[in-house]
């Protein structure tokens, strides 16, 4: 049995785990990076640049069968299924690649394979072959897909993200459970592959949109592209030897059956701290059993524990992860000096067509908070002369700001280029913007953009008419 001891120990090395490490090393040379699966981060591997490169031969097949409107034919437009997969891995590795090149650079005596526990508040056991004593810990562990049990019925049918790029050509159908984040943008993607999709929900909500109307709208126009219903009641689900069978009750409580290639689960993450041996320490943990955490120092209830990264189960975002990963680090590397770390104001953006965007304080949360004291600009992207004249208008804007101060608080989007609108709004947050001083900056014509000043308009006429101007 090897005996290490050591100030700090990272348990993971993706994205956060990488970011801890840099920083913390800036205090100490005592520190090792535990990895028991492979390196690479999440986003690279399988998540956000895989989907991101199936989206793009997604759009490119869509719209070159969507030319029409501009006067222009494309005839015979052909998908070839094993071409795509084939760029989506190669490119997808190459990204990976790069991230194992960072990896490869850490110091080989900070580096550690195996999987971690804890054996006491100061001590890992990693395998059978090596116990840590460290100063400080930093849990970076990362998450994983998860999905209820009535999925495992469908044996090697069963897609995940992680897998479904993994595919060597495209399945001739799939049913895609969870329109959320991942299960909306791969559901367009693979139907506009020529892909019989259908996808299901059973929150009545798509992309995480919390305002009814742009709910609504959204589902509205994806059904328009493929089937999609976000109130469904999954009874069965049945392996067959050509594909697997799924069983459900619709809005209207209607029993359908259906056969699928496959079925693809996204309905949601769950946080790697399950086999962590948490027991063994006296950290306070939530109903989920992920440990209570300080979201502005990382540091849990036992102080010289700190969790960042997909791993708190708090904003699954890689930009996040790494933020979270450098304060963590930060704070385990100079313990017992903590300090809050950059918390950037709230982005999230969905890669669908049109896009979604959430940024700032959600509808809920502002409801919440400002109980009748906020006021609701909007736009439609319908009649908006850039978005028009791309063939792009379909969308909704809305902005929300506090009624006394005209601080913009933040805003839901579906429509074009939300993508680059959202980074805009999220600056605007972040500088803490007024109503007023947003209306102050340039808006070029014609830009898509316009349609962020038109809501703002909107926003600030309901301000001034609340106020009794």
């Amino acid at each position: 049995m090897n005996k290490i001891q050591v100030d700090v120990a990272i348990i993971g090395s993706g994205t956060t785990g990488m970011g801890a490490y840099r920083a913390a090393r800036a205090h100490t040379n005592s520190i090792i990076v535990i990895e028991g699966g492979e390196y690479g981060t999440t986003c690279a591997r399988v998540g956000c640049m895989p989907s991101k490169l199936l989206i793009a031969a997604a759009d490119a097949a869509h719209h070159a069968r969507h030319t029409e409107q501009f006067g222009v034919q494309v005839e015979n437009v052909k998908v070839d299924g094993k071409a795509v997969m084939e760029r989506v891995r190669r490119e997808r590795d190459r990204f990976v690649g790069f991230v194992l090149e960072s990896v490869e650079g850490f110091d080989d005596a900070h580096k550690l394979r195996g999987y971690a526990k804890f054996k006491d508040e100061h001590t890992l056991m990693v395998d059978d072959h090596t116990e840590i004593s460290a100063q400080r810990i930093v849990i970076a562990t990362g998450s994983r897909p998860y999905f209820p049990d009535i999925f495992y019925e469908a044996g090697d049918r069963l897609l995940i993200n992680d897998s479904l790029f993994e595919l060597e050509d495209l399945p001739e159908s799939v049913a895609v459970f969870g329109p959320g984040v991942i299960g909306l943008e791969l559901g367009q993607a693979l139907s506009r592959l020529g892909v019989r999709v259908k996808v299901f929900g059973r929150s009545g909500a798509v992309a995480g949109l919390q305002d009814p109307e742009i709910n609504q709208y959204a589902q509205d126009i994806f059904n328009k592209e493929f089937y999609l219903n976000t109130r469904v009641k999954l009874q069965n689900v049945r392996k067959k030897s050509d594909g697997v069978e799924i069983e459900y009750l619709d809005e209207n409580d209607q029993f359908i059956s259906e056969q699928f290639s496959y079925v693809l689960a996204a309905t949601g993450r769950r946080a790697n701290v399950d086999k962590l041996a948490l027991e063994n320490t006296k950290l306070t943990l939530d109903k989920k059993g992920v440990p209570v955490f300080d979201d502005a120092t990382l540091q849990t209830s036992s102080p010289h524990i700190f969790i960042a990264g997909d791993a708190n189960n708090e904003i699954p975002l890689l930009h996040e992860a790494a933020d979270e990963g450098k304060t963590a680090g930060n704070n385990a590397g100079q313990f017992p000096l903590i300090q809050a770390g950059l918390r950037r104001a709230p982005l999230s953006v969905v890669f669908s067509e049109p896009q979604v965007a959430h940024i700032g304080l959600s509808p809920n949360n502002i409801k919440e908070k400002y109980p009748n004291s906020y006021a609701v600009g909007e736009v439609s992207f319908e009649g908006q002369g850039r978005s028009r004249v791309m063939a792009k208008n379909q969308g909704l804007l809305k902005v929300y700001a506090e009624q006394d101060t005209g601080l913009f608080l933040g805003a839901e989007m579906f429509g074009p280029a939300a993508e680059h609108i959202g980074h805009l709004l999220s600056w605007a947050i972040q500088q803490q913007q007024t109503v007023a001083q947003i209306l102050d900056m340039p808006f070029y014509h014609p830009v898509i953009e316009e349609g962020v000043r038109t809501a703002f308009r909107d926003l600030d006429a309901k301000l001034n008419s609340q106020r009794g101007a």
